[in-house]
């Protein structure tokens, strides 16, 4: 065997050498991890604890993270907490009334999604038509949860807050007032005892409004019951235009309309039911 033979024969069994000992170290090193995983997952369902507090840790790295690349805290459950929901998620009906409120108040149409599927839940309970609950906050606050009457009437429905502060005490307080969705049961368990009082739809909107022992509502009722019947309309399919006519701005749920001038002591009927 020449010289050339036998180097070329040495390279070759030294390359196979090699090949097959970088196989049994990557194969052994896969072998262990995996064996570290295995073992980290046994690990992590016996001791549920350990994996609390993983979880903590990979939490606080990453807003840390978040911090120093965009300067700010991430609120991972922003999301969550948003008066939203995806009006293509709504029954036909409801998602008809979204859209058609949306348009008219120029308000997104997620978060009136989520407002349409709470007045339909709240008018399970309270046997409310949801239209009718719908109609009095458009005319209250035209869709704004941050609205405020001039007497303090607060939230979508326009309660007043210091009047009804027993209801929002399961709530958390007066605070609540202006979530939408509290301020939105707060309104209509009002409006039904209204209406339950009353004995009609428009005698207990006009106690709603503040005008029971008055002539003179402003046209309150009339504008609530006008909306109720154009939202009746849209739930049913049909093709309904959008009107011009803002809502009463001050016009707040058991609050004085802006024609009356009463005195505080003929207003005592505004207590608390």
């Amino acid at each position: 065997m020449t010289a050339s033979k036998k180097l070329t024969q040495g390279l070759r069994t030294f390359s196979s050498d090699v090949a097959q000992g970088f196989f049994e170290i990557t194969h052994n090193g896969f072998a262990l991890i995996g064996l570290a995983v295995i073992f980290a997952v046994i690990t992590l369902t016996a001791r549920p604890e350990l994996r609390q507090v993983g979880e903590v840790q990979l939490i606080s790295w990453l807003q840390n993270r978040q911090i120093a690349i965009t300067g700010w805290s991430s609120e991972l459950d922003a999301s969550d907490r948003a008066t939203a929901t995806n009006p293509q998620d709504l029954p036909r009906q409801q998602a008809a009334i979204a859209f058609w409120l949306s348009k008219k108040y120029r308000v997104a149409p997620e978060p009136l999604s989520a407002l349409v599927t709470e007045a339909y839940e709240i008018g399970l309970h309270t046997k409310l038509d949801p239209t009718l609950i719908l109609a009095v906050m458009a005319v209250e606050s035209g869709f704004n949860p941050f609205a405020q009457s001039p007497v303090g009437a607060q939230g979508l429905m326009q309660v007043m807050t210091q009047v009804h502060s027993d209801k929002y005490a399961s709530f958390g307080g007066k605070f609540a007032a202006f979530d939408p969705l509290t301020n939105l049961r707060v309104g209509a368990k009002v409006l039904q005892e209204c209406i339950s009082r009353a004995g009609s739809i428009e005698a207990g909107l006009r106690f709603y409004v503040g005008a029971a022992n008055v002539d003179d509502d402003s046209g309150y009722t009339g504008k609530v019951m006008a909306e109720h019947a154009r939202l009746q309309l849209v739930a049913k399919g049909l093709s309904v235009p959008l009107t011009t006519a803002s809502p009463v701005p001050a016009n707040a749920a058991l609050s004085v309309p802006a024609k009356t001038d009463l005195s505080v002591d003929k207003l005592a009927f505004l207590s608390p039911f």
